[in-house]
């Protein structure tokens, strides 16, 4: 009998870490909590050191103003005391003076000397001490600055990063601590999202190329069959049901790869004026205003943004194609397109009338593929990404939208993009 042979044992665990390699003493690594102990620890010392021998030289100045004898004794033919800072024992006004009352006199002279000196020397420390505050937030504030540096560069890369800049790197040399940590872990991170970035690019545009050549090559055969008036009728049904299903198919794969290309920002930017994509999106739905009887009107002011002409084009032309489809049946529909600039901003808002939204299916609208009281696409009026597709290449521009029901039914959308 066959012995089942037994499974490969599993490879041993390595021994070793392959992580960055550690620090055989770790409490000699020059981290930024050492480096600023020990820095503002040596200027709290050279600090009190200063402000000690400031002190100490006042004290010493204010001692030999104190020692400053009361009096001197005079001689001649009759022995006098002579005072200038205590005049009641001076010789002229302490002839007559009681014993007592004089050694009273020269007591307060001492007490108001000994005040004097103190009052001196407080208000010398005072001043000493705020020019030693003040040089001392200077230092501070410079020191504070070198060691923070590192956080400032970190800052601008992420920032030039922010504006889809994503070969920029770090690159922070120096100690090694917690900022140059930082700094090369934000750099790994940024290589990964770059190489993302770039297999998306990729992918995109090999699905571009990949999904529309057999959608058109399908729309030809479905065309030229069409075309052939023998040709039975049967046939010319199914056909143009195929041909309306592929034209659909096209109409998705084409909104999902805008949608994929607009999630990112815009890298290359030129003057577009939104009065002029507004009208043009206007022109392009004329035709199927007018056949659903739906009046377009509305004032548009000019209003300039930096961005992609194309992307912008499509969120006027979105907004309003939705209004037209989405609107009252019959005559009395209307829909307004206006644009201005609002506080240094440029505003497109697009107003229509229609079926009364609720305002909790406001943010669904926004969601691909979902609509009003439905969530998959089971309309002829689109392919469900609008409005999705409207939302990212606002976000891309660093705008947004928002939404909100009219009074009476319909919607009112408001585009705003910064000038």
């Amino acid at each position: 009998m066959a012995t089942t042979p037994a499974p490969p044992a599993a490879p041993p665990k390595p021994t070793w870490d392959p992580q960055r390699p550690q620090v055989p003493f770790p409490w000699l690594r020059p981290t930024i909590r050492i480096r600023l102990t020990l820095l503002y620890g040596g200027m709290f010392l050279i600090a009190g050191i200063l402000l000690l021998s400031i002190i100490y030289l006042l004290a010493a100045q204010a001692i030999n103003t104190g020692n400053q004898p009361l009096f001197k004794i005079v001689g001649g033919d009759r022995i006098s005391v002579s005072s200038e800072q205590c005049p009641a024992v001076d010789a002229d006004s302490s002839v007559n003076v009681p014993l007592t009352d004089f050694n009273a006199a020269i007591a307060n002279c001492i007490d108001d000397q000994r005040r004097a000196a103190l009052d001196a020397l407080l208000s010398r420390s005072l001043l000493a001490l705020l020019g030693l505050a003040v040089i001392a937030f200077a230092f501070g504030y410079a020191m504070a600055g070198r060691v923070l540096a590192p956080l400032g560069r970190i800052t601008r890369t992420a920032r030039a990063v922010a504006g889809s800049d994503l070969s920029r790197r770090i690159e922070l040399d120096g100690p090694d601590d917690e900022l140059k940590e930082l700094a090369d872990t934000f750099d790994d991170m940024l290589e990964r999202l770059q190489r993302a970035f770039t297999a998306q690019q990729r992918f995109v545009g090999n699905a571009s190329h990949e999904l529309r050549t057999p959608l058109a090559i399908n729309r030809t055969l479905l065309e030229v069959h069409l075309s052939d008036p023998n040709a039975p009728a049967e046939l010319q049904q199914l056909g143009k049901t195929l041909l309306a299903t592929n034209e659909r198919s096209e109409q998705l794969v084409e909104g999902l790869l805008l949608l994929a290309r607009s999630d990112n920002q815009i890298v290359e930017r030129k003057p577009v004026d939104l009065a002029e994509v507004a009208s043009q999106a206007v022109d392009q739905v004329h035709a199927e205003a007018d056949a659903k009887k739906v009046e377009i009107r509305g004032e548009r002011a000019p209003a300039v943004v930096q961005g992609n002409g194309v992307l912008l084009e499509r969120i006027a032309l979105n907004l309003v194609q939705n209004a037209v489809r989405y609107n009252v049946q019959g005559p009395g529909g209307w829909v307004e397109v206006t644009t201005e600039l609002q506080q240094g901003q440029a505003v497109l808002v697009v107003t229509n009338t229609g079926p009364v939204v609720p305002a909790y299916e406001i943010d669904n609208i926004f969601e691909p593929f979902r609509r009003l009281r439905t969530e998959r696409t089971g309309s002829d009026k689109g392919v469900g990404l609008g409005l999705s597709i409207v939302r990212s290449v606002a976000r891309a521009h660093g705008g947004h939208i928002a939404a909100q029901p009219r009074e009476g039914g319909g919607l009112v959308m408001r585009v705003t993009l910064p000038v």
